[in-house]
């Protein structure tokens, strides 16, 4: 997966997504979940490459910064709970599917901070 359409295609196949651009900035796509209304995918270029934010758990996002090194500490975001994954082809398609499917579920109802 190397295009910002590739990524955007891929997050509108889970259930009730839909795509947001709340900057005003084409720049942004952010893909949210329809019953929460959160972002669970948040797509941007930035250095000439497609990269994507998604919210991870912890220890997984230990793992796949350690495994990847287009996988990273959030880019404007929570460091901890969130991951930038730079679309450049090294990680897997299938991963990078595990990886949106973590933050898809990790953004559904009941997920708040009291309850991490």
């Amino acid at each position: 997966m190397l295009t910002r359409q590739e990524a955007i295609a891929l997050c509108m196949t889970w259930p009730g997504a839909w795509e947001d651009y709340p900057f005003h900035d084409a720049n942004w796509t952010v893909i949210r979940r329809g019953d929460t209304k959160k972002g669970f995918a948040w797509i941007f270029e930035r250095e000439g490459r497609i990269w994507i934010n998604l919210k991870a758990d912890p220890g997984w996002a230990d793992v796949w910064k350690n495994t990847w090194s287009s996988v990273l500490p959030a880019y404007h975001m929570n460091k901890l709970h969130w991951i930038s994954v730079i679309l450049d082809g090294s990680v897997p398609d299938e991963m990078i599917t595990a990886m949106i499917g973590m933050s898809f579920r990790l953004c559904g109802p009941g997920e708040t901070r009291a309850h991490r």
